[in-house]
This record gives structure tokens, sequence and C-alpha cells, in this order.
């Protein structure tokens, strides 16, 4: 799963943390690899065309399907660099999220107070994950998938649940 908790002794500053971040299907160097094969696939006409106008014709379009694949999957990667941290101490609850641009959010409450809420529609994405405290209802991994996102809400009860 994209999300990983982290448990700490009693004694640590922080009791527990939660990683997420978007699955990743590609990794780099399958990328690098995904795109040197299909500028060679894509190359083939070319050689029964060299030398000929036809070559010259084909060519613009060849190179502008490879750019366009890596500038898709670049954009991909960009937006996958979304990440969010939540973490939980007996008296406060932080949420960081780090955008594809560089940016970050933050929200924190008391976790006496925060309700988790798992809407089944309603929402940007069907099974969306909240934490509502301090006034305000943020959203916790939207980017996983459904099933992540219900086993993330008995996960994150648990958690709050157990603090001190």
């Amino acid at each position: 799963m994209p999300y990983e908790w982290i448990r700490r002794e009693p004694t640590d500053l922080v009791p527990a943390e939660l990683h997420l971040w978007p699955y990743r299907s590609l990794p780099r160097k399958g990328f690098v690899f995904f795109i040197g094969v299909t500028a060679a696939l894509l190359a083939l006409p070319l050689f029964a065309a060299l030398g000929t106008l036809v070559f010259w014709g084909l060519l613009p379009f060849l190179i502008a399907a490879v750019w366009g694949l890596w500038h898709a999957l670049s954009r991909s990667y960009r937006q996958g660099e979304t990440a969010e941290v939540l973490r939980l101490w007996p008296d406060r609850i932080e949420i960081s999220r780090r955008m594809p641009d560089g940016g970050e959010k933050h929200w924190h409450a008391n976790p006496y107070w925060v309700r988790v809420t798992l809407y089944r529609s309603g929402g940007p994405v069907p099974f969306y994950l909240t934490l509502k405290g301090e006034n305000r209802e943020v959203e916790l991994g939207a980017f996983l998938t459904e099933a992540e996102r219900k086993a993330l809400e008995g996960e994150v009860r648990t958690a709050l649940a157990t603090l001190p």
C-alpha cells in the first residue's frame, strides 16, 4: 500500500506518524527504458524511407509523438511528488501536505475533537476520507484507491482512539 505507519516508543516526541504517497506503476528506470524502446520502434519505419522525401515527412511526426509521450509521463511524475504526513501526539494532530509545485500546506487540531469521516459519495472521489477539527475539514489520501481509503479510515480511527 502506498502508505506506512511509523510507530515509535511512547517516550518519543511523536508517538505515531503516517506517511502517504501516490502509487507509482512505472519507476524512473522503467520510464527511460519505455521512452527508448518507443523511440526505437517508431524509428523502424524510417529505415525503409531513408534517403527519400517520405523520411523527412515522417520524422517530425515521430519526434512529436516521442516528445508528447515524454512530456505526459514527466507531468505524471511531477503530480506524483505529492506526499502527506500525519503526526499524532496526545494533545495534537497535524497533517503536512507537499504539493507537486513544491509548496506545502499544514493543518493541526486537538485529536480529542477530531472527527474522521468517510463520504461514500458526494466528494471529489468515491469514499472521500476527511478529518474535521478546528472548524476546518481536510482531506486525507485523496490519491489513494477506494479500498486503501476504506482501510485507512479504520486505522486512523484506531490510532486516534488509542492515544493516551
